[in-house]
């Protein structure tokens, strides 16, 4: 079983004391008809995020493998300081000593001269026997402390672990403001009312937000989750707060307790464009004729990337970044023939108008899709090109279908404005093209390396049909006596 859907862990982390931190994940983050999506340890959202901070120390509290695995994928991910660890076992973990180790931890860390704020998250072992992280100090020598719970049982994905932890920083952040004044952005204090954006976005989109905003006298404000502490201070101090990804329902709590308006969708392509301009054009108080100048610089320039650069053939989607929807609506306006977008991520007001533009052009949206509803969509919709996860991916290529890794060939590029008009036409049309060389490697390897063939042998494989007969009718006789022991 895995740790994403035990149960047995769920009731021993509201046994000890973790109830209320769980009913807060599932109303913030519900999960879907099944247990929940197949992904990456959700833990590695919240490491992420204070990886990517300056001045900040990060520290895990679990067991040794899924320490060591989110270590690997960080670095993977290009982290360039060391991940903080606090080992236990059995007897500190049941004596309390795990506690005063991480108590331990923070206070080595909490080096003012070094680092603003030390994180600490809970994985799932130390959450399910219900560490109380809320006991640390919440300052040591002025550097702050923010413990987090991030369990795979409670958090669906690592997308919205990036929340919990962005959440739970700007409700500190918000605190101090309220009791204070606090210190500027490294770049000082923007001269124009800002637009905050919420999600991670490809380097260049912010800037080329900026830039549609200038016409109607906004800016660009911080990008949350933030590069550094004091930036979350300018991020609450904002006009409004655009939720370019649409999932991150405890920052969108904390902007709302400080009076923030927060917008959904984001200015993909024309129609996208069009629609948040307005928006964000009323909710800063901008008079129409500025909104009607950006619209007039920016649109024409936008319909004019998208008819230069067409996108040819039948596409489905599918990822677990957030930004699925939007990047759903930039394929359907450069001219794809898209019939479905699955993301991994939940339905939330923010991408409401996203959903109701695809479902109104033929597509259908899936919240919480698993992997069985991707692989069942390519196979119902029979695509020119699969964009997925690793292993739609791999379906779709064993098919002898093209397809494209959604988180490194399709969200690692400019999406929103002009530049990202036009900047999914030429990877999409280039791997639809590789058809042909899909259908000669099949033809020409055949079955070789199929099913029982799969592997290196040094003869011919011999099939034994009557080990997965047998196989098959234990797993049915497991399945039964589990359904009988839950209507117990």
């Amino acid at each position: 079983m895995s740790c994403h859907a035990n149960t047995e862990l769920q009731q021993a982390a509201s046994a000890a004391g973790k109830g209320e931190v769980l009913q807060r994940y599932a109303a913030d983050y519900p999960k879907g008809p099944h247990d929940q999506p197949q992904s990456m340890c959700p833990a590695f959202g919240s490491l992420r995020v204070g990886l990517r901070m300056r001045r900040t120390a990060t520290i895990l509290s679990g067991s040794a493998c899924c320490v060591y695995g989110l270590t690997f994928t960080s670095h993977f991910y290009g982290a360039r300081r060391s991940v903080g660890y606090v080992p236990f076992n059995s007897e500190t973990l049941v004596t309390g000593k795990l506690f005063e180790d991480i108590r331990e931890a923070v206070y080595a860390q909490a080096k003012p001269a070094e680092v603003d704020a030390v994180v600490i998250i809970n994985l799932c072992v130390p959450t399910a026997s219900g560490v109380p992280l809320q006991l640390l100090p919440k300052q040591i020598d002025g550097v702050r402390i923010i413990g987090i719970d991030v369990p795979g049982f409670g958090v669906p994905t690592h997308a919205e672990a990036k929340d919990v932890l962005a959440g739970a920083m700007l409700k500190y952040a918000r605190g101090e403001a309220e009791q204070g004044p606090v210190a500027a952005p490294r770049g000082g204090v923007s001269t124009k009312p800002t637009i905050t954006l919420l999600g991670e976005m490809f380097p260049a989109d912010p800037v080329g937000i900026g830039m549609m905003l200038e016409p109607m006298g906004l800016a660009a404000g911080p990008v949350v989750p933030t590069r550094e502490w004091r930036e979350l201070y300018a991020a609450l101090d904002c006009a409004a707060v655009a939720a370019i990804h649409p999932f991150y329902t405890a920052s969108v709590r904390e902007f709302q307790a400080a009076g923030r308006t927060v917008l959904g969708s984001a200015p993909v392509g024309h129609d996208g464009t069009e629609a948040w301009l307005q928006a964000v054009g009323e909710a800063a108080n901008v008079a129409q004729a500025q909104i009607d100048a950006a619209k007039n610089r920016f649109l024409p320039a936008i319909r004019g990337a998208l008819a230069g650069k067409p996108v040819k053939g039948r596409i489905t989607l599918s990822g677990y970044e957030g930004s699925e929807l939007l990047v759903a609506r930039l394929l359907v306006e450069s001219g794809a023939d898209l019939r479905y977008c699955g993301t991994a991520c939940p339905r939330t007001p923010w991408s409401e108008a996203d959903r109701q533009w695809l479902e109104a052009h033929g597509v259908m949206v899936q919240y919480r899709a698993s992997l069985e509803q991707d692989l069942a969509a390519m196979r119902e919709f029979q695509p020119d090109l699969v964009v997925g996860t690793t292993p739609v991916v791999q379906a779709a290529k064993q098919a002898s279908t093209p397809a494209l890794y959604f988180t490194n060939l399709i969200s690692a590029r400019p999406l929103m404005g002009p530049a990202g008009a036009g900047s999914l036409a030429q990877v999409v049309n280039t791997a639809i093209a590789n058809k042909g060389r899909f259908d000669a490697m099949s033809e020409f390897f055949g079955e070789t390396g199929l099913g029982d063939r799969a592997g290196v042998w040094e003869g011919v494989p011999e099939l034994h049909p009557e080990f997965r007969a047998d196989t098959r009718r234990q797993v049915i006789k497991i399945q039964k006596r589990l359904k009988a022991e839950q209507m117990v």
